[in-house]
């Protein structure tokens, strides 16, 4: 059994932490062998994020179970959070136990002011990269949508958690088990202006388009 335990925080980008939610889950289901995963929060009022979704975590620093993968997301709360000494020092006890501590976006941030990822490689949003790195003792890598160093794994900005987290669970259960939790979520990104004419979408008032030989 895998337990993923999800950080939250006022301000966190939210798809930092559901893209990733919504991987972990799907996995658990397909799995059907006990996974769980738990949002995880300092105190249990209501987390307001960085796009004004409210969302209620399931337990707190103090009452959690032991968490075997660790996500840590980004978003403009983390420039506050960097200040709070109770979520870094759960940060650091709780990665120095995890079996894998993973980013998403400025994620990276309380992982480097925890200790976690001192010395280390790591991936974070293409805006943060050089405030990053220039706190010294870090490895900003920045032409990777995540970077795997050891047991730490970490990833771009928002949408690049979910590939983090497809990475993850093909390490745990196997590649085929990801493949079969990236078609389950439809996860087959053709972004609108950067994927081939003809687009795969229903403009206002149009036909759909058909695909060209």
């Amino acid at each position: 059994m895998t337990v993923y335990g999800l950080l939250l925080f006022d301000g966190v980008e939210e798809l930092d932490f559901v893209g990733p939610w919504e991987v972990f889950t799907a996995s658990a289901g397909i799995r059907a062998q006990g996974d769980t995963a738990v949002l995880v929060a300092q105190r249990r009022d209501p987390v307001r994020c960085n796009k004004g979704m409210r969302v209620l975590p399931d337990c707190t620093f103090d009452d959690h179970p032991p968490l075997d993968v660790l996500l840590v997301p980004g978003g403009n709360g983390t420039r506050t959070e960097v200040a709070n000494p109770v979520l870094i020092e759960w940060v650091r006890r709780v990665s120095a136990r995890a079996t894998w501590t993973t980013s998403v976006c400025t994620g990276a941030l309380l992982l480097h002011e925890a200790g976690t990822a001192r010395g280390r490689r790591v991936a974070t949003h293409h805006a943060f990269e050089e405030t990053l790195q220039a706190r010294g003792d870090i490895d900003v890598v920045r032409d990777a949508r995540y970077v795997v160093d050891g047991r730490l794994v970490s990833s771009q900005g928002v949408s690049a958690g979910i590939d983090m987290a497809l990475w993850l669970v093909g390490r745990l259960h196997g590649r085929d088990h990801a493949r079969a939790v990236r078609r389950y979520i439809q996860y087959e990104p053709a972004p609108p202006y950067l994927a081939d004419e003809p687009e795969p979408a229903v403009e206002e008032g149009g036909e759909r388009p058909t695909a060209q030989p």
